[in-house]
């Protein structure tokens, strides 16, 4: 039996044979990249802007950009990584100008703060998420409490947590070190842990 590890590479074969035909002119093998990672652009570009049709927008935007870029794509990242990058810059884009902007937030650059590498980037308390996404109201809290996160806050969360990026493919998304990312992950389940503390209790 194959396991997960064992099979994970292969799918990056495929994409990186999909990619260097589509860089020949195949549209055809463009086009399975896109139904193949279409929804989860666009469930990160729907967790950054909040809004489905601006989300498929900026989806679309996303992949019509990689199109026209992909006799530059180098294959230095997977191509999952490169997209997802490209839609995050989409939405930062649209952001700046839309001027959405979240008060209260840290600063990322601060140095004088050492946060745990292993530290988990969300509140102790959502330690069984199946269960509390099981609760309609709670899961509205949770998804409403990521919303209030500053852009980068919220996307390093959501790579993180959602996605399962390891800290160095998010770097590679966000275009930052991986000191930043840590940073983003423990201020921001700090902030979440501020938002939901009444929401759970501790767990013993």
């Amino acid at each position: 039996m194959t396991s997960p590890s064992a099979a994970e590479p292969d799918t990056e074969v495929l994409d990186t044979d999909l990619v260097r035909r589509a860089q020949g002119g195949d549209s055809r093998a463009f086009d399975a990249l896109v139904t193949k990672y279409r929804g989860r652009i666009y469930s990160m570009t729907y967790h950054l802007v909040q809004n489905e049709t601006d989300a498929w927008d900026l989806s679309q935007e996303a992949f019509i950009k990689a199109w026209r870029a992909l006799p530059q794509f180098k294959l230095d990242a997977s191509f999952y990584t490169w997209i997802y990058r490209i839609a995050h810059n989409c939405c930062y884009d649209w952001l700046r100008k839309k001027k959405i902007q979240s008060a209260g937030e840290f600063d990322d650059n601060r140095v004088d703060h050492q946060p745990d590498p292993t530290a988990e980037a969300v509140p102790h308390a959502f330690a069984r998420p199946d269960k509390a996404m099981a609760n309609a109201e709670l899961g509205a809290r949770i998804r409403a409490a990521v919303a209030k996160l500053s852009d980068d806050h919220r996307t390093a969360i959501l790579l993180r947590e959602v996605e399962g990026l390891q800290y160095d493919e998010i770097a590679k998304v966000m275009g930052s070190s991986i000191g930043t990312v840590m940073s983003r992950l423990f201020y921001a389940r700090k902030k979440l842990q501020e938002l939901l503390k009444d929401a759970y209790e501790p767990e013993p």
